[in-house]
């Protein structure tokens, strides 16, 4: 109740500020529930404004061409983002240059998803319509702009340095000028959280923040968008400024924008939707300025999966029918902004169904709602079973599965002595996590140890032999220091390897690179290509070293890690290795890459055809050559 009456008293407070309303076109039913919790009784849509392009950029770190923002643009209208902000054209020449080269490179789908973004009119300029960077919004072609305003008394006087009245002539003016040029206005209230509600900087003073939402929805705008600016409201108290700003600017949307300084953004987000908020700004993967953009790909599958229990009834969603992309438009993104996709994000990273411990493992082969909330495949995400030292036999029984090792028991071996293989492969991975391997993102080489655990399993090639040498010039620390740039990739490092592929005899090729890893794998592709051509379609896309005991000193044990990607799929795949000498760690990941390529993703493999006798004893005949799976 007592959050009823606050929305009542704001309502109130905000008439010594009201302006003309135009016509009620939305209107919002409300119910309350037994605990005195506001709860939307509705069939409305709920519409997401992305602003990756805009406010994203503005994270650290973070910057795009705009050949970037044009592939972005264009992924996220596929994907069905109702608003796409793209930019400020009157701020710089690349933003100007987007929308201009958008009118003809983009189709008209995503160009009708188009937002240029904005200020109301400088406090220096006389009109709107004199206002250079009002007419740049007019200019850019697109039939939607959001303009940003100050909404707290505070920020108006002390920060913007207006005053009270000429702030809101500002919004009023502002939007009238662009709704009479044929546009659409979106209006971000900066800072109408802190207003609304009082912040570090000032008391409340909720009464002018909502005459600002009043000012802009009088002149016309399509929806005024309130915003956390700093990010640090909690979720009951948006909720209750949420409603609020319903009640004051019944004519048009209301939307929110929140900051993620608290880690409460994809909260406060929700919590404004269910006060009444139908359209809710935030970037792909909450890249943004300081901590972040509320995270939309959080907020859409929620919604999309979630939003009856949140609202009460389903939400009307345009993405809806494409939540399945989730996971790769996420994916997308990162790859366009040159990010490292984070595994631990909600709904699309890589461990947000990865299950390591032995018990929930057992778990989820029986039931995968034991410990998943949503179905994976709902977003474009997948189930993963951890292999580590905190596994069980279950996790080896789950990766021989879906390795498809085993399957209803028929195999030769049986079911039972396949569960005592896993219980010996679990004994190995423990042993090796102890010498400090690590198997949770190294996929390809627990794929590997199973494989080398199944009968018939032929190695389709082995490193019989191999060597590095390096060379240097210039080892003086005094010309190092003085700045000089790295080497232009001229050899320094030869390697030779002597490597049989099954079947045929032993081979030695040599090869030069920049360095040691980089030799050997040129090394290994030379000796492998004849057999296997496609090996030259698999790149090497990351490489990590971390040293495990650096009390050991340069004799410390070494982990290195290398990811591998086919050109011709994309499809990606990790090993690890361990060793006291960081080239046979590098030597050793880099034959597992090439054997896990060889075996999942060449042509031909070769493989050792079985014949078992009554007494289950296997006898291996010669390799032959067999399509691979």
């Amino acid at each position: 109740m007592a959050l009823l009456v606050a929305v009542a008293l704001c309502a109130s407070l905000a008439r010594s500020f009201t302006l003309p309303r135009p016509p009620t076109t939305r209107a919002t039913s409300r119910l309350r529930s037994s605990n005195d919790v506001l709860v939307l009784n509705t069939d409305r849509d709920v519409l997401l404004f992305d602003t990756t392009l805009r406010d994203g950029t503005q994270g650290e770190s973070i910057s795009c061409s705009v050949e970037d923002k044009l592939k972005i643009a264009a992924r996220l209208a596929e994907f069905g983002m109702d608003f796409i902000e793209c930019g400020w054209p009157g701020s710089n020449p690349k933003d100007a240059e987007f929308f201009r080269r958008a009118a003809t490179e983009l189709d008209a789908n995503a160009r009708d998803r188009l937002v240029a973004f904005g200020s109301t009119r400088s406090k220096r300029s006389a009109t709107a319509a004199e206002d250079a960077q009002l007419r740049a919004l007019v200019a850019s072609g697109v039939g939607t702009a959001c303009i940003v305003c100050k909404a707290s008394s505070w920020q108006t006087t002390e920060i913007l340095g207006a005053t009270r009245a000429s702030n809101l002539d500002m919004i009023s003016s502002s939007v009238a000028f662009l709704v009479d040029e044929g546009l659409r206005v979106h209006v971000d209230l900066e800072h109408f959280y802190d207003g609304f509600l009082g912040g570090r900087a000032a008391p409340a003073d909720p009464a002018y923040s909502l005459a600002c939402a009043e000012a802009a929805a009088a002149a016309g705008a399509e929806c005024v968008v309130l915003c956390d600016t700093n990010g640090g409201t909690l979720p009951w108290d948006v909720e209750a400024a949420t409603a609020a700003a319903v009640a004051a600017a019944p004519g048009c949307r209301v939307g929110v924008h929140v900051h993620d300084d608290g880690g409460l953004a994809v909260a406060n987000s929700l919590a404004a939707v269910r006060a009444g908020a139908s359209v809710v700004q935030g970037t792909v993967n909450g890249v943004g300025e300081r901590t972040g953009n509320a995270n939309l790909v959080t907020i859409a599958a929620t919604l999309a999966l979630k939003g009856e229990a949140l609202l009460g009834s389903a939400p009307s969603l345009a993405f809806a029918k494409n939540l399945p992309a989730l996971a790769d438009t996420s994916r997308f993104v990162d790859e366009a902004l040159n990010l490292a996709p984070n595994p631990a994000r909600p709904y699309v990273g890589a461990s947000a169904f990865a299950h390591k411990g032995g018990l929930h493992v057992s778990a989820v082969a029986k039931d995968a709602a034991a410990y998943e909330h949503v179905d994976p495949a709902a977003v474009g995400n997948a189930q993963r079973v951890l292999v580590s030292e905190l596994s069980g036999r279950a996790n080896i029984w789950s990766s021989l599965q879906k390795a498809g090792l085993v399957d209803d028991g028929s195999e030769a071996l049986g079911e039972e002595v396949w569960k005592e293989r896993a219980a010996a492969i679990l004994r190995r991975v423990k042993a090796l996590e102890n010498l400090g391997y690590s198997f949770e993102g190294a996929e390809a080489s627990v794929h590997l140890m199973l494989l080398h655990a199944s009968p018939g399993y032929c190695v389709p090639f082995s490193v019989l032999d191999y060597s590095v040498t390096t060379s240097d010039v210039d080892l003086d620390s005094a010309a190092r220091n003085a700045g000089q740039p790295l080497r232009d990739g001229g050899a320094t490092a030869r390697a030779t390897v002597k490597v049989r592929v099954a079947g045929d005899d032993a081979a030695l090729d040599v090869a030069e690179g920049t360095g040691p890893v980089d030799a050997l794998e040129k090394a290994l592709k030379r000796a492998l290509a004849p057999t296997y051509p496609t090996v030259g379609e698999v790149e090497l896309v990351d490489y990590k070293v971390r040293i495990l005991d650096p009390q050991s000193k340069t004799s410390a044990a070494t982990r290195v890690e290398i990811s591998f990607r086919d050109g011709r799929s994309g499809a990606t795949w990790t090993t690890v290795a361990v060793d006291r000498n960081i080239i046979s760690a590098s030597a050793n990941a880099l034959v597992d890459g090439f054997e896990f390529a060889v075996i999942e993703h060449a042509e031909l493999c070769n493989l050792c055809e079985l014949d078992y006798d009554d007494d289950g004893p296997l006898t291996l005949e010669a390799p032959a050559r067999v399509a691979s799976r």
